[in-house]
């Protein structure tokens, strides 16, 4: 599931609190310039943990090494093509005829000039789905608990793994469809009484002082009102801003939160399902390929466009937001991921589209705790280590050992493995721009099943409507070693995934903070100037023909 983190007042009970995960703000609101751009700071003269993406480049030029343009698939909600921050380094498939109605490369898609989106159909495209969970238990609770307690104990005896998938699932489906209906019913209280709230300010700022001198209402709204400003009147975001300010932020705040949690309503309603009617392929066949539509954006591109920025957004206008890759790479959009959890057969499909279209890189921002499907996906893994491609994967923002909550798709096939059982898979996590506490508070870690951090907390980038925004999670935190990956690889395309992972995890910055050698395998957060000087070291054999070699000396005279 793709995650955007919100930034909003959380209220259990009558008790408040700020939720760790938080969206950012709008272009505009905040024109902090140096934390636009903070992630590709060097640390060396810094001291903040950002990935040295100008000094890899001038290294790597400075080597006489010219790029080749490296295509990142960007598997997720959908890309914004046309955003002015990305238009110029996005992929066009040079065999298709843009909008002729044909197949014209052959592959199965029509029209597919930028990409695809393996979640529409005929009939438009998927927004909200299921959780994986509710897919699961919605298919097996008639067979494990229906009511014929003989035919369900034997068929828990015959299907254990499934068995066990579903006891999960159904555990998980409990908790979180309670957590949906409390969070759906908290935020549209909030929302409610934002205008209690700005009655309480009586026309003053928002200040601990001004709040803490209102008298005590006997109101009950106007009592749980004071709360939530109590509360907010310590936040920075609302803290000194006027009576109109803070009603105009509060407003926007919930609006975003209500977007997030309103949809969970049918994420986790057991008898829907959109599928059939909007896709229209036959679910069930998982090596099922040519379904969907060329629509690259859908309905909510946020994410991925997003996710598209950090890898390789380009400056426009006044925005100064650049991608790690923004010299070197093209984003092919391939829409893999609903507001819900993407399904097994989309994801396996994705890999294949993006690897045979060309593409080196590929990003997969997005996770669930159960997998179906698992084989399919974990082939198309295969697949791609077969054809040289490299997978680079967020870790999650669940705050969790991954080796005690799986996160799929995974390339451990269990968690006791010492071992990946493909080379081709990057597993990142999240850390912050803040020295004292590194690891961002929601990234999800473990020593051997997470190979790098890097920046996912604060960053700046492209969104619709040809918008910026700073948006947090380890699904920001992928791209940018996803494009950190493009660029070694546009400078020394004979790389192969496991050197490029290997470089990025030797070089990585260390963190002297406690326990963050224990989060992943590199210790540190990525350093792409190290990881070229690595690779460039220890991989390049000078025979690849984007290197500028010197002329040779000929003696006249002399045969050879």
């Amino acid at each position: 599931m793709k995650k955007v983190l919100l930034a909003a007042v959380f209220l259990a009970g009558f008790s408040f609190s700020f939720a760790q995960e938080a969206q950012g703000t709008k272009a505009g609101q905040n024109e902090d310039k140096d934390l636009m751009t903070w992630y590709h700071k060097d640390f060396a003269t810094s001291k903040v943990y950002g990935v040295n993406t100008e000094n890899a480049y001038k290294y790597l030029e400075s080597k006489g090494l010219k790029p080749k343009t490296v295509v990142v698939g960007v598997l997720d909600s959908g890309v914004q093509v046309d955003h002015p921050g990305l238009i110029k380094n996005v992929w066009s498939n040079p065999n298709e005829v843009p909008d002729n109605g044909k197949d014209d490369d052959g592959n199965g898609y029509i029209d597919d000039v930028h990409g695809w989106n393996f979640i529409g159909g005929k009939n438009g495209d998927i927004d909200v789905d299921n959780m994986e969970v509710t897919r699961v238990v919605a298919k097996y609770k008639p067979i494990f608990e229906g009511d014929d307690s003989t035919k369900n104990k034997a068929n828990q005896a015959k299907m254990p793994e499934e068995f066990a998938m579903y006891m999960k699932s159904k555990e998980i489906f409990a908790k979180k469809s309670v957590e949906a209906r409390q969070g759906a019913q908290t935020y549209t209280m909030i929302n409610e009484l934002i205008p209690n709230m700005v009655k309480l300010l009586g026309g003053k700022s928002v200040t601990p002082e001004n709040v803490a001198a209102i008298k005590p209402p006997t109101d009950q709204k106007d009592a749980i009102a004071l709360q939530v400003l109590n509360q907010v009147s310590q936040s920075p975001e609302f803290k000194g801003k006027s009576s109109a300010e803070f009603e105009k932020s509060m407003r926007e705040q919930m609006k975003e939160a209500l977007d997030q949690v309103g949809p969970e309503a049918k994420q986790y309603d057991l008898s829907y399902d959109p599928r059939k009617e909007i896709v229209g392929d036959n679910y069930d066949d998982y090596y099922e390929k040519n379904y969907g539509n060329n629509h690259y954006e859908g309905p909510d591109a946020m994410h991925g466009t997003h996710v598209a920025g950090i890898i390789a957004g380009l400056p426009q206008g006044k925005e100064i937001q650049y991608g790690v890759a923004s010299r070197v790479a093209k984003i092919m959009s391939v829409r893999t991921v609903p507001n819900g959890d993407e399904r097994d057969k989309d994801v396996a499909n994705a890999i294949r589209y993006a690897v045979d279209n060309g593409a080196k890189v590929l990003n997969m921002s997005f996770g669930k705790p159960v997998s179906p499907g698992k084989n399919v996906v974990w082939d198309a893994f295969k697949y791609a280590q077969d054809k040289g491609v490299l997978l680079v994967k967020a870790a999650g923002n669940e705050n969790e050992d991954v080796a005690e909550h799986v996160a799929y798709p995974t390339n451990f096939k269990s968690n006791t493995d010492e071992k990946p059982f493909v080379n081709n898979v990057l597993v990142v996590g999240a850390s912050t721009n803040r020295n004292n506490e590194l690891r961002a508070g929601f990234s999800n870690f473990n020593k051997n099943m997470v190979n790098v951090f890097a920046p996912g907390e604060e960053i700046y980038s492209t969104v619709p409507h040809n918008e910026y925004k700073y948006l947090q999670g380890t699904s920001m935190a992928s791209p940018v070693v996803a494009g950190a990956a493009a660029v070694l690889l546009a400078y020394m395309p004979n790389l192969k995934p496991d050197q490029v992972i290997e470089a990025l995890v030797k070089s990585s910055n260390p963190s002297t903070e406690n326990q963050f050698s224990n989060f992943s395998q590199a210790g540190g957060v990525i350093d792409l100037k190290k990881a070229a000087e690595y690779a460039y070291t220890n991989f390049y054999n000078g025979k690849s023909s984007n290197v500028k070699k010197p002329a040779k000396s000929v003696k006249k005279g002399v045969k050879k």
